[in-house]
């Protein structure tokens, strides 16, 4: 027992003053969500904190749901559903009452060195986890009547790095990764949707001392799909820093959201908007006339914001 109340006690520690947190005046109309990964850190390196303030932008911005884009479990993913870091990298930290909301997940590079399987099964577990499939689709629909069509998938099969280290990473080769590129082809070409969001964790183009055949991979197989769908924007993580990419031939924006807990240093590239190595999540708005995101740092600063116009 006093195992279990000193571990409360240390995963409910208050974090910085909320108050001085200034969240941007969005359309009452806009439909809401956040966009977090590369967690779990069983809340160390300000993986609470930042919890915490995803939880007071919950409470005063209507957030109808949160895309978890994978890393959710470093280091080694999970073995079961009922591995006890379920509670120190996700229940326990992300305790806020406005975040008993819907957590819409998906696998990251980490996770493929676990049990995946366990990732999915997670759905029947906790209420507020939803993985129904590998990769899946869900439609946001804003009090103005416009909808949103978001993908969510499965990149780490996409890339050869993974497919070819079956030691590490024992369920990426058994994925088909063809059938889930046709899938996402013919998804984004029956979406009828104004808008069109695509949620993955690896990036397509961006700035990372990672391995460029991780990028080239998903620029050969997934941006040619993404381009001819006309997606609005790519959301993807894995690298631990903000980054904002538009290339002059794209009609794309490629967006890195930032590590929920231990970041990493960025610098711009070909096609940077903008680049931050402060950790975080983003918040993002959608209604009749614009997608908005918003960079909100671990101080609760909105380093960045951006408009998508209809």
């Amino acid at each position: 027992m006093i195992a279990v109340v000193l571990t409360i006690v240390f995963f409910t520690a208050c974090t910085e003053n909320d108050s001085r947190i200034v969240l941007p005046h969005l359309p009452e109309s806009a439909v809401n969500f956040i966009v977090a990964n590369d967690l779990g850190r069983n809340g160390y390196y300000q993986q609470k904190p930042i919890a915490q303030l995803m939880g007071y932008t919950a409470e005063h911005i209507d957030i109808a749901m949160i895309a978890a884009a994978g890393d959710i479990h470093h280091f080694e993913g999970v073995a079961s559903v009922a591995d006890p870091l379920w509670m120190t990298n996700y229940e326990l930290i992300y305790d806020h009452p406005e975040l008993m909301i819907e957590w819409n997940a998906i696998c990251g590079n980490h996770e493929y060195r676990g049990n995946t399987q366990a990732i999915l099964d997670y759905s029947h577990i906790s209420r507020r986890w939803n993985v129904p499939q590998r990769y899946y689709t869900q439609v946001l629909q804003s009090d103005d009547g416009v909808s949103c069509r978001l993908l969510f998938i499965d990149t780490t099969p996409l890339i050869d790095k993974y497919r070819n280290d079956s030691i590490t990473y024992p369920d990426a080769h058994k994925q088909d990764d063809n059938a889930q590129l046709r899938w996402i082809d013919s998804t984004l070409a029956h979406a009828a949707e104004k808008w069109k969001i695509v949620i993955g964790h690896h990036p397509a183009y961006a700035y990372t001392k990672k391995e460029d055949a991780e990028r080239a991979d998903i620029q050969a197989r997934l941006s040619p799909i993404l381009e001819k769908h006309k997606v609005n924007i790519y959301f993807c993580g894995h690298i631990h820093n903000f980054q904002h990419i538009r290339l002059d031939s794209s009609s794309v924006n490629y967006v890195v959201n930032s590590a929920g807990s231990l970041s990493r240093p960025a610098k711009e590239t070909e096609g940077t908007l903008f680049c931050s190595g402060d950790p975080g999540f983003t918040l993002c708005s959608i209604d009749a006339t614009a997608i908005r995101f918003f960079f909100i740092n671990h101080k609760g600063e909105i380093v960045y914001s951006y408009t998508i116009p209809q």
